[in-house]
Order: C-alpha cells, then structure tokens, then sequence
C-alpha cells in the first residue's frame, strides 16, 4: 500500500475523502486520557490536549482528570481569579503567549482554556478558574489569553460552553435561564472571544441547558455558535460530558473526550449504516478533527523551549499587578523602610497559591510571602499563628500577639484552606476559618496598625473591614505570589487591578442566594439579567467592597467627558490626571444606562475599560470603544439582538459606585417592526407610528361621533390600553374577526 501524503500536504477533505467509515468514527474519539486518535495509514498523526488554564499540565506518567498524578513542572501563572482583577488584556495576553511557549515544549497541541463562565454565586468551587461576574471583562480577557496562546501555534479551548456556573450535581443538573440573560450575560463573552480570537477549539459543559445536554445540544453547538456566530473550529467534550454519543455528533459535538474504548465509534459506525446518522454529518466532524490537528502540526517545533526565570518573573510581574488593594487608611501602605514588621499567618511561610482539581500545577519554583518579605526589610518576626487545616491551634495566637505587640506593623495572612473550594463540589459558605477571625481581632487590639493580605480562591465575608486600616486581596496569585506580595506591601509596585466580582456584606444578600443549587436536577437562575453589581444595584442593597474597586498608592481625577455615537458604536473620552506624588495605572472603566427604556435593565452595566499607565502629574486623554452590538438587548419577541434608540447616559469611574465623569449621547435604534397581529393590544397598536393613525381613522369610520366622546375619555382609554385587538369583538357588535384581520393585514402591508 502507498504511504499517505503528510495530513498537511492536502485539504482537510480530501483526507476525510480517503477514509473508510470505520476511520472516520474512529477520529471523533480519543485514543487514551489525552491523545486524539491517529489514522497513520492516512497519515493523520495524534495530538495531544492538556489542562491548563494557568499553567501547562502534562501528566508525566498515569493520567487522570483532578489533578492526582503527578505531571511535569510548569510555571504555575496566577489564576483566572487574579487575572481578572488585572483588567489588562495586554498582560494577559503575555501570559497566553508565555503559556504558548510551554505547552509547544511539552508538545502540546491544545491547551485546555481559558474558562469564562460567569461567576454567578461566590459559592462555586471553581470560580478560582473564571475571570469575572461580568461578559465584558470575561470577555476581553478570553480573547486576549485565547491571542496570546494561539500565536504560538497552539490551540485554546474556551470553556465551559455553556452556563457551568456551580459544581455541585455538575454532570447532569439542568441549568434553567431565560432568554435574555442566556443571551446578554452567560453567552455574551463567549461570543466575544469566537468574534475577536477565534479559538481553535471550543469545550462543552457537563450540564443541561433548559434541559438538553450541553453535549448533544443542536441550539446551543450548531445555531448559536456556527450558525449565529460564524465559528468554524471544532467542539470537543469536556472529560467525560458525551450522554449519546450519535445525538451530540449530530448536535454539532466533533470530538469525544476521553477515550471510549472504541464503544462510541461503533455506535457511530451502526448508526450511518441503519440510516439514523447522515454520514455527511460524520464528514464534517471528521473533517473538523483534522483541520485542528493540521493547525497543531503546523505549530510543533521539535527545538522548542522556554526560559523558566523568564517565566517565573513575569508570573511576578502578572500576580503584582492582580492584588486589589481594598482599603489603606493614613496610608499605611506602602510599608516604611525603617518600621518594623511582624509578619503573621501561616500562608505567609506557606503559601496558598492555585486551586484543586485538573488546573493544579507542578511550580517550576515557588516563593513565599515570608522569604520575600524578609529579602526586603531584613529579619522580621514571624509566627504562624494559626495552621491552616485549622489543628493544634493552642499556643500559636499567644505567640502571634506577642509577635504584633512588638512591631511597628503587623502583617496578618488570612485564607481559605485549600480544601474549601476545588472543582467537583461547591462551597458551604462565604466565611474565612473562625480560628483566624479571632486571631486577627486579638491582634488589632495589640496593634491597631494591621495589615491583612488574603488567600482565597473567590469572595470571602469581611466582618473585620472597619477594624483594620488596610486589606490586600490576594486572591491565588501562581508561584511567583510572595514575592509580588512583597513588592506591592514595600511599594516597589503601585497596586492597580480592580475587583471584577463584588464583595458581599453577607451572603444572603447575593443574587442566587435563594436558587443555589437548585433542587432535583434543575438550577432556577431566578435573578434573570441581575448578575453580581447588576442585582446590588438595582435594588440598592450595601456591599463590602463593589465591582471594579481596587485603590492606588497615588490618585486620580477625571475631567472633560464626551461620547459620539456613530454606525460602529460609541466612541467615549474622558481626560484622567495623575494628581498623586508616584506613578500609577489607573482603570477607567466606562457604565451605561438607558434612562425610560422600554425593558428591563440595570441601573448601569459595564461596557468599556482602559488601563492607563502616568507618572505623577501627567494627564492623558483616554479613549474607550464601544462597539455597538455591546449596546444591545436579545429582544425576546424578535428572537435576536436589538439596539433601543434614544439617549444614553455614559458614566465614567473608578468602579461600579465611584463615577466621576458623565455625558450623556443620542443613539439611533435598530429598526424592529413585528407583525401586528389579533393578540396586539390597543395600547402597542396605537403606540406605532403606521398603525396608530390607520386605527384612529378606522374607530372614527365605525363610532362617527361617538368616537370623539371615547377619545376625551382619558381613563377609558388608559384601562382599553391593554386590550387585545382581537377582543374588541366580545364588546362590540359592529366589529367582527374578519374586519380585524382586514385592519391588520392593511396596517402590515403599509408598514
């Protein structure tokens, strides 16, 4: 037999041309954990795909989902959970390229992520892994990681697609969610990213969507995604997420992960043969596997390599720039060079730095808080105060408040032991340990001069906010996270990331608090389009610390608003100033509302942001692009997006709750005529600018001079509003279905 041309030496076609039905199911599977199948008498080789998203984790020997076996040491960069708070697409796409880099030198073809499901309720085991409560951020984020990644010749998989917004009952609970929010809030950044980075591969969820498995989801795989969004990547499975395997090939899911043993190809094989399968639909999966693993072929070099110190400095650099500082009264920070400090907290000597499950990484190195610390401001006192399992506690606080008595300063590390949030279960509560909780308020009474630093893969309650004077969220900031600690408590970083999730004064005040996680297999997303600073402000409810909060060891003013509107969107200018004494990055992030619309909304949603670097006194015009599909509502009668006329008003700020600029802009709407019809109210027909007049000359035709007795009745006509057209036969005797259908079809003609 002649040996095969090379699979990039042809189309993608004319390989699946050659091959028999057995071959092609035979791709749509995987050979092992990790590999996709090859066909070498085709010559179609194997890829190999690896969980990232932070890091490149390539089992080195046994292979299995949660992270248990061993795989080789990698730079572990900060979580999404930090990342997102950097609101900086250019730095995270260094880190996408650095990611690149990595995953060619393992000889990796795809690396799994970034994950940009919306973080909808603090309780979800995985929200270390998502970048935000908000599309926008998850949004631009993705596709920065997604570009960086991708101009290394290797593939990212957006995931999960779509609605994996908890853990718990993950592979079969239905995640139930209205149209509007589906589409504006848990599809909107997805969108985003297909648009603007097009990824290689994009990964289903587990979950049901409305009740149809993610996996064998038509709607969501073909209309959406390929239909409506253009993509023409391939959709893989999440690991072990295929319910039928021959429902989700035809659904529009092209490659089954893990392996099935040879099970589901056969399945695949009987359905073509008995007819229930069209073998073009197989055709194109087939052809979808091998177009991905051309591009990664492509994209191999055998001499590839990375510079680990490079990397591990720039994971510094990354975690550096993700540490909101929440509070900093007096300006206790950036810490003095001649006060002394003591250091407190067993985080600090041992640190919590990525979550559980199959992100976890093996560090190529790892500092710590403590060594970091001490390398700038000598040999500071420490006690660990607490362990972190939360054991053999007794005696450690007495030595802690000691330690803090002493000291100028004490630096107290408080976080959630890693066994509180991982993937494959949710968390119980929003709490910090209450052996911690009570150590620090100790220590405050010794020393009210307190500074906490924090370790927590997602939101924690902060009942000690108005005890301590200042408070660094640290959140899981990779291998390189003591020592970016360090530079931001001494100040040779000016901090400048931003929550991109609220902090909660308690967890009862949050929006899914009543429908987390849901009850006999379905998940309610009641709060409907009120998601995270969407629900706190809409019913103006308190919060510990808002959305896009974080402050600066400097300061900044804004001045000189205004916004165009044209045919690509708006175009949104503010002048920000440096009015402090050092340099700093100032986030400005840009707030839309639409005063008197016709739907429902939020006060403000975020739909714009800059990072802006100035020295100290410098001023800069910054400019924010606004694309005007941003601006839209999924318009539930018209079955897509709609852009509402009239005038916005455009806020500037430092967060969700600090705006200081505002302008405000006229924006033309998208044309929607629905058809009237028989269940048309009399308000919404008079309501049109065709129908409305039609229909007053059609009631002076039939009531004559009555029809000037009902017009000056001001509360009749108000309670007739509602009054569907097609009723009117029920109250009047001059009026039958068939003079109905005539108005209506008229009115539709000439609109």
């Amino acid at each position: 037999m002649t040996e095969s041309p090379a699979v990039t030496e042809r189309s993608a076609a004319d390989s699946v041309a050659e091959l028999s039905l057995e071959q092609k199911a035979a791709l749509t599977s995987g050979a092992d954990f990790w590999r996709t199948k090859a066909v070498p008498e085709a010559g179609i080789p194997s890829i190999l795909l690896t969980d990232g998203p932070h890091g490149v984790r390539k089992q080195a020997g046994a292979t299995d989902h949660l992270g248990i076996a061993d795989s080789v040491p990698a730079t572990c960069f900060p979580p999404a959970v930090a990342l997102g708070s950097s609101f900086d697409p250019e730095l995270v796409e260094r880190v996408g390229v650095a990611l690149g880099e990595e995953a060619r030198a393992e000889g990796v073809g795809v690396l799994l992520g970034p994950g940009i499901n919306i973080k909808r309720s603090p309780l979800c085991g995985r929200n270390f892994e998502y970048l935000s409560e908000d599309p926008i951020v998850s949004g631009t984020l993705g596709s920065a990681l997604v570009a960086g990644l991708q101009s290394q010749g290797v593939g990212a998989s957006l995931k999960h697609f779509a609605a994996n917004n908890q853990e718990f009952d993950r592979m079969r609970a239905s995640s139930d969610i209205d149209r509007r929010p589906l589409r504006e809030i848990y599809l909107r950044g997805f969108q985003r990213v297909v648009a603007d980075a097009n990824p290689w591969t994009v990964m289903c969820s587990y979950n049901r969507i409305n009740g149809v498995y993610a996996s064998e989801n038509h709607w969501l795989l073909t209309e959406v995604l390929r239909d409506d969004w253009g993509y023409d990547g391939l959709v893989v499975s999440d690991w072990g997420a295929v319910n039928v395997r021959t429902a989700g090939l035809a659904a529009g899911l092209d490659l089954e992960m893990p392996a099935s043993g040879g099970r589901t190809d056969a399945e695949i094989v009987a359905a073509v043969r008995d007819g229930s399968l069209e073998e073009s639909v197989l055709d194109t999966a087939a052809k979808r596997i091998i177009s991905l693993v051309q591009k990664a072929v492509a994209g191999a070099r055998e001499d590839a390599a990375y510079d680990a110190d490079a990397h591990h400095a720039l994971a510094r650099e990354v975690a550096a720039r993700s540490i909101v500082l929440l509070k900093n009264d007096d300006g206790i920070l950036p810490l003095k060079p001649a006060a002394s400090v003591a250091v407190i907290g067993e985080f600090a000597r041992t640190p919590r730095y990525q979550g559980a499950g199959s992100s976890l990484i093996n560090p190529t190195k790892l500092d710590n808080a403590l060594a970091e610390i001490r390398a700038v401001a000598g040999d500071v006192s420490f006690a660990p105060g607490f362990t972190i399992d939360g054991s053999d506690d007794a005696g450690l606080a007495d030595e802690a408040i000691a330690a803090a008595t002493a000291a100028d300063v004490a630096v107290v590390f408080l976080g959630l032991p890693a066994a509180d949030e991982s993937e494959g279960y949710d968390r119980e509560h929003i709490e910090l340990p209450p052996a911690q909780l009570a150590l620090l308020d100790r220590i405050v009474t010794a020393n009210p001069n307190t500074v906490v630093v924090l370790s927590n893969g997602s939101v924690v309650r902060l009942p000690f906010t108005e005890k301590v004077p200042a408070i660094l969220e640290g959140w899981l900031l990779g291998q390189a996270g003591g020592g970016a600690i360090a530079d931001v408590l001494f100040g040779a970083v000016n901090p400048s990331a931003r929550l991109a999730e609220t902090i909660p004064v308690r967890l009862q005040d949050t929006p899914a608090y009543l429908d987390f996680p849901g009850e006999h297999g379905h998940i309610r997303y009641g709060e409907g389009l009120f998601v995270g600073y969407r629900w706190y402000d809409a019913r103006e409810l308190d919060v510990a610390f808002p959305f896009g909060h974080g402050l600066s060891y400097t300061s900044f003013a804004y001045a000189d608003a205004s916004v165009e509107s044209d045919a690509a969107g708006l175009r949104a200018r503010v002048t920000v100033t440096n009015t402090g004494d050092v340099a700093g990055r100032e986030v400005v992030q840009v707030y839309v509302s639409v005063p008197g619309s016709s739907v429902q909304r939020a006060p403000r949603e975020l739909k714009g942001f800059a990072n802006v670097l100035l020295q100290a006194g410098e001023s800069r015009e910054v400019t924010i692009e606004i694309p005007r599909a941003d601006l839209a509502y999924w318009d539930t009668r018209a079955d897509r997006f709609v852009v509402e006329g009239g005038d916005y008003l455009v806020s500037f700020g430092a967060s969700s709750r600090d705006l200081r600029a505002e302008a405000v802009v006229e924006v033309g709407g998208d044309e929607l005529r629905l058809p009237l019809t028989t269940d048309s109210s009399l308000a919404e027909i008079m309501a049109d600018p065709v129908a409305g007049p039609m229909l007053q000359q059609h009631v002076v035709s039939m009531l004559g001079e009555d029809a000037a007795a009902l017009a000056g009745d001001e509360e009749l006509l108000k309670m007739m509003g509602s009054l569907p057209i097609g009723r009117m036969v029920s109250f009047s005797p001059d009026v039958d279905p068939q003079q109905i259908q005539q108005f209506l079809d008229a009115v539709n003609a000439a609109r």
